[in-house]
């Protein structure tokens, strides 16, 4: 009976920390230029992230910065702030892939997977193809 209850404790601590583990990456970022927060929250299964502060948030005529180079021509209104820049994010062993990562500052979307360099470092590969054709930056957490 003692064993069968250390069993089960076990396994479901070990639960908990799988499951902390995944939401380890939950939180406000600053990204590598230090002029936007992205926030990375949970949606149902999936891991997603919106622009949520902007060093500066308006234009040269102090009108809210758009999304002027969207490649369609019916988002190319909406404001940055606010725009979902993370989508569909899976965990796996540490890694969240699978999602995707747009670029407001070029209008690309790119094939995306993150995975946290101690508590407060956040490596981020946009890539094209194979997670060997692209670039990492790393974002800092917000404290």
């Amino acid at each position: 009976m003692k064993k069968t209850f250390l069993i089960m404790a076990m396994v479901f601590a070990s639960s908990a920390i799988f499951a902390q583990s995944a939401d380890a990456i939950v939180g406000k970022w600053l990204n590598k230029d230090g002029d936007a927060h992205i926030q990375i929250y949970k949606s149902g299964n999936t891991y997603d992230g919106k622009l949520v502060w902007l060093k500066n948030p308006k234009d040269e005529s102090g009108k809210a910065k758009l999304d002027s180079k969207n490649p369609d021509a019916n988002l190319k209104t909406r404001p940055i702030l606010g725009l979902q820049l993370l989508n569909n994010f899976t965990y796996d062993d540490g890694t969240w892939e699978d999602g995707t990562i747009y670029d407001p500052k070029s209008g690309k979307t790119y094939s995306c997977k993150m995975t946290l360099n101690g508590n407060d470092k956040l490596n981020v590969r946009g890539y094209i193809g194979i997670s060997l054709i692209g670039r990492t930056d790393v974002w800092t957490r917000v404290k």
